[in-house]
């Protein structure tokens, strides 16, 4: 390995470990800090793990370091989940899903068949897109510009180099552990450390507590935890625009349309989306595209809910009824908002309409 390239990696590490850090200092705050740390942690070790001529399990901690490499993708996967995931819940499937990688990873090393390197290989390209995925989404619906120009494409550009060194590997086996792949690569590590560096910083420097937000738990306070609380949104901004996208959604329900962008929105509106988006994170208050439609969604829920003669309605009609396109996504997003689910919160309300105690 050259002077040049252990500069180069040892750099890398040094600022990969520090951010990590910086991390898991937040980590009780938010949970998407946590995520970010462990695969921060699991970079640096790829970093090390993959310099030429490192010998992995010759030393005390390269076994340690090395089952950390492997669990790499999988949890690209799950930071990349709980940025720009929404409804993000950290499940035991999840860990399994990276214990899986490490366990199909060590196989793969241990017994060097083809059949069990190849479905490593697979899985960790499936792990990379699906990291990408998510990225690419939330790229389209945060309003949040720190994420929109800085974390989405920092992620999607990992997942680019990280596909990309996967496939080499896969297809010219022990290549990117030689020159010249292995000077390229760790080229690459250097600029996407550098870059993410660079993103906290700048992040940190104008809003310390945007920088670990992005769990689920961090979009409570998105919410509508009122029925009217929606019309008291549109109280502050008086503008053309605000009243236009008052008209859609309150008088023409178009959040109950599945599927619903911010672009079909800003078309049917005639506006640009850049326009809409910054109409309704700034001058609304709301983070992203989901929490603004949900907000009216859980508002029209709520007040059936309550309705007494909606009462032997299923919950799940009027969830659907509400723009929800299946149980689950309502469950959750109702009991963020509400603190209770949706029967408990229907049986207080008909218990006061009746006049029945509560229990």
């Amino acid at each position: 390995m050259s002077v040049v390239e252990a500069g180069l990696r040892g750099s890398a590490v040094a600022v990969l470990v520090l951010l990590a850090f910086f991390h898991l200092r937040d980590a009780g705050r938010s949970a998407s800090a946590r995520n970010r740390a462990l695969f921060l942690l699991s970079a640096a070790a790829y970093t090390v793990c993959s310099a030429p001529n490192f010998p992995r399990l010759d030393l005390p901690f390269g076994l340690p370091l090395l089952l950390a490499s492997l669990g790499a993708p999988a949890l690209l996967w799950i930071s990349a989940a709980a940025v720009f995931d929404h409804e993000f819940e950290l499940s035991w499937k999840r860990g399994l899903a990276w214990a899986g990688l490490v366990a199909l990873g060590l196989w793969s090393l241990l017994d060097s068949q083809a059949l069990v390197s190849t479905g490593y290989y697979a899985a960790s390209l499936l792990f990379i897109g699906l990291a990408a995925w998510h990225a690419l989404g939330g790229w389209r619906a945060e309003f949040i510009e720190e994420r929109r120009l800085g974390q989405a494409p920092i992620i999607i550009a990992v997942t680019v180099h990280a596909a990309t060194i996967t496939i080499v590997d896969f297809g010219w086996p022990g290549s990117t552990l030689s020159a010249p792949f292995s000077l390229v690569n760790s080229i690459g590590l250097a600029i996407l450390t550098f870059a993410s560096a660079m993103m906290f910083l700048r992040i940190a420097g104008d809003s310390p507590s945007a920088v670990c937000a992005g769990s689920a738990g961090d979009h409570r306070s998105d919410m509508v935890t009122r029925p009217d609380a929606i019309s008291l949104t549109f109280v502050r901004p008086d503008t053309a625009l605000s009243k236009a996208l008052r008209k859609l959604m309150d008088q023409q329900k178009l959040y109950r349309e599945q599927g619903l962008s911010i672009g079909e929105l800003g078309t049917r509106l005639g506006v640009p989306e850049y326009r809409l988006r910054r109409l309704i994170n700034r001058e609304l208050g709301h983070r992203n595209f989901s929490s603004f439609v949900n907000g009216y969604r859980l508002a029209e829920a709520r007040k059936a809910l309550a309705d007494p003669t909606q009462a032997e309605v299923p919950i799940l009609t009027i969830a659907l009824d509400a723009g929800f396109q299946s149980l689950a996504p309502f469950n959750r997003a109702f009991k963020a908002a509400t603190g209770t689910t949706p029967s408990d919160y229907r049986r207080r309300c008909l218990s006061r309409t009746n006049g029945e105690p509560q229990v």
